[in-house]
């Protein structure tokens, strides 16, 4: 269950809420009837991948197997293909999970950039373990994947040779086009689906997000049961369910001004969940001039270099604070001291969290009073049902917010933009027309 609390915001009337009633009901009509913009791209909505379907069971099967023949997984992917993996691995079994030691392989994410240094460094913690590899593209041809892959490919075959690294080799890929499935076949790795109907940064509850986690220990039957109960109470609710209500709240904040939306957690393992959020968001309502621009923050850490902005800087943010209602249990507890040096004794009994939950509520009054309002999204807690529950809650206002701003919520135009200029730079056949054109712009610049 997910509550959405947002009466301590001052500036915020039912009035307000109210005035968006006309696109609230239209943007739930395009979400129902699949008849909005983008609708070819809904397939998210009803959870293709179920606990008993025959690919899910693969992925399964293909975990269990990787889990058994490998001791570190390296996953190939950008933006959507790895952000959501590494969101759910890292808030689940922690930021550190590849040094617990915990009989679960060590899973490291490539493809991401065009680090070369990154890359020498991950393949060095390679050296004597067992490794396996999925690649996730839908084309097959995204730069920064398909650079790191064809030097992964290599890396494994000459380790394991061709037949054995084909083995260990796993590709995520389309269902039926594509150069990553072409080689595939060609190779004899193992597939699963990238759907069609299902864009990238929709696309954790798929086999692109469900295998690594597998991999990794997560529960993910209980993830997508969380994922299909909150779809169920969505649809069941309609337009007074809290998904629906956040999605209000962020036009509303725009229509005031508030052109940023911080999203905020008290907690470091939700980071990457952060950077998942900021894709979801950015590059579904990022469009004809319109849209939040979607930042995240690990509060009480990013108060030290990014406070003194919220409490008294320029008024172009809300925030958007994100917390689990049931705490962790062993939370370590304030031990007294006899001396006192650090005067800390006052707190002595309390837990770490009950000192976290004092800093949230302390820190969002006194920016409450600077000016910057504050909604609360409360989710069950640090288990994979829950974290089924909030990724489906945030996949559903996405959309509903991005209908209510009048864009297609599930395209990405803007993205192309710099590939065309760096394939041209890097002399990619097909785009040389412009090259000379920008080099000159180069030239302007680096004068």
């Amino acid at each position: 269950m997910i509550n959405l609390r947002y009466k301590q915001a001052k500036s915020i009337s039912e009035s307000d809420i109210a005035a968006f009633d006309s696109l609230l009901k239209t943007a739930d009509g395009y979400l129902r009837e699949k008849n909005g913009l983008g609708n070819d791209f809904l397939g998210w909505r009803d959870l293709g991948i179920r606990t008993d379907s025959e690919e899910y069971l693969r992925i399964k099967a293909a975990a269990s197997r990787i889990r058994a023949n490998s001791d570190i997984l390296l996953v190939v992917g950008i933006g959507g293909s790895y952000l959501g993996a590494r969101a759910v691995i890292e808030y689940l079994m922690t930021p550190y999970h590849n040094q617990l030691n915990d009989g679960n392989p060590e899973i490291y994410f490539l493809g991401n950039s065009f680090s070369g240094s990154e890359l020498n460094t991950v393949l060095k913690l390679c050296e004597g373990k067992r490794v396996s590899v999925n690649v996730i593209s839908k084309s097959g041809t995204t730069t920064e994947s398909a650079v790191a892959f064809r030097i992964l490919r290599e890396y494994m075959e000459s380790r394991y040779g061709k037949k054995e690294a084909a083995e260990r080799i796993i590709a995520t890929t389309d269902a039926n086009r594509g150069a990553l499935l072409s080689l595939a076949k060609q190779e004899g790795y193992e597939c699963f689906v990238i759907p069609d109907d299902v864009g990238g940064r929709f696309s954790v509850l798929t086999a692109v997000g469900l295998l690594p986690a597998a991999v990794a220990g997560v529960d993910t039957d209980a993830l997508l049961n969380g994922a299909v109960d909150m779809r169920n109470s969505i649809f069941e609710e309609g337009i007074s369910h809290p998904a629906y209500k956040y999605a209000t709240l962020r036009n509303v904040m725009l229509a005031k001004g508030k052109t940023n939306e911080l999203l905020v957690s008290y907690d470091p393992d939700f980071r990457f969940m952060g950077e998942w959020f900021k894709q979801l968001f950015g590059e579904s309502e990022g469009k004809d001039k319109k849209g939040l621009f979607p930042a995240s923050v690990t509060y009480s850490s990013d108060l030290h270099s990014l406070g003194q902005f919220v409490q008294d800087g320029s008024p172009i943010l809300f925030e958007t604070i994100v917390r689990a209602s049931r705490p962790e249990s062993d939370s370590p507890a304030i031990p007294y001291d006899e001396q006192n040096g650090d005067g800390l004794n006052f707190l002595c009994g309390m837990t770490m969290d009950d000192i976290n939950e004092k800093a949230m509520m302390g820190t969002l009054l006194a920016h409450r009073d600077g000016g910057t309002e504050s909604f609360i999204i409360d989710f069950g807690g640090k288990d994979a049902y829950s974290l089924g529950e909030l990724i489906y809650f945030f996949f559903a206002s996405c959309a509903i917010s991005g209908y209510m701003l009048e864009v297609n919520p599930f395209d990405q135009p803007g993205v192309e933009a710099y590939k065309k200029n760096m394939f041209a730079l890097l002399g990619k056949p097909g785009y040389d027309s412009g090259k000379e054109e920008l080099l000159a712009k180069i030239a302007e610049i680096e004068a």
